[in-house]
């Protein structure tokens, strides 16, 4: 994919990784419309303001009639409500699931006839490690992510007849607001925009952008033993 070429929205495009990914994508000459709730909390020079909330299905709708060009959709608007599937609140858990999941597919559904009218595409789903390890007590968040990619894996098997290729980007905690409040080691949002950007423009369909990530991908082979080997020593 010739990223000079290309036609993209990215959601949650205002801040955090989703600002970086934008910035990255026009700095290689795409055309740009940066996603956002609020659009005025957008400040991305070059980029096209398109207010959007990937959880009202209005909101999807006119997003896909207004921005009717697009041949390139990252799904990176997400939440982190730091919910524990035991003890915390439906409503938080609701909330992982709606935007991650429902709200993803949302963005797909609208999306996919759209770039297929325009010669084809791409569409890429941010993910995380989390997708295929839990951590903590926060499990609303890693088990949304985990359906995130199960659903990734079916889109892309449904969408290829229709030239649309479905990417992955797994990738561990990046120096972002979200997580301000985390104490672990950190990636750059810009480091992790770039790798992206350059796993679609090899075509690639997972995008593992950095050593912890691909350090738990070894580990899936393992099982519970490998990702969890506090659990195997009781």
């Amino acid at each position: 994919m010739n990223i000079s070429n290309q036609v993209a929205l990215v959601t949650g495009a205002n801040r955090g990784f989703g600002k970086n990914l934008a910035a990255e994508l026009l700095a290689r000459g795409a055309k740009v419309y940066a996603g956002a709730r609020n659009v005025d909390t957008i400040d991305l020079p070059g980029a096209i303001p398109l207010q959007l909330d990937i959880t009202d299905p209005a909101s999807v709708a006119a997003a896909a009639k207004t921005a009717s060009d697009v041949t390139l959709l990252i799904n990176n608007a997400g939440i982190a409500t730091g919910t524990s599937l035991l003890t915390g609140a439906f409503e938080d858990i609701h909330k992982e699931f709606d935007t991650h999941v429902f709200g993803t597919l949302a963005m797909v559904r609208a999306f996919a006839p759209v770039i297929e009218k325009n010669s084809g595409g791409a569409m890429l789903n941010v993910l995380s490690v989390l997708s295929w390890l839990s951590v903590g007590n926060e499990g609303a968040y890693a088990a949304a992510k985990s359906a995130e990619w199960g659903m990734t894996n079916a889109l892309r098997l449904e969408l290829a007849p229709r030239n649309v290729r479905v990417a992955g980007l797994h990738v561990a905690y990046m120096n972002t607001d979200m997580t301000a409040n985390i104490t672990a080691q950190k990636s750059d949002p810009k480091d992790i925009a770039r790798i992206a950007v350059d796993g679609l423009e090899a075509d690639q369909y997972e995008i593992v952008a950095d050593d912890i990530s691909r350090h738990v991908q070894q580990g899936l082979a393992g099982g519970v033993n490998a990702l969890y080997p506090n659990l195997s020593a009781k």
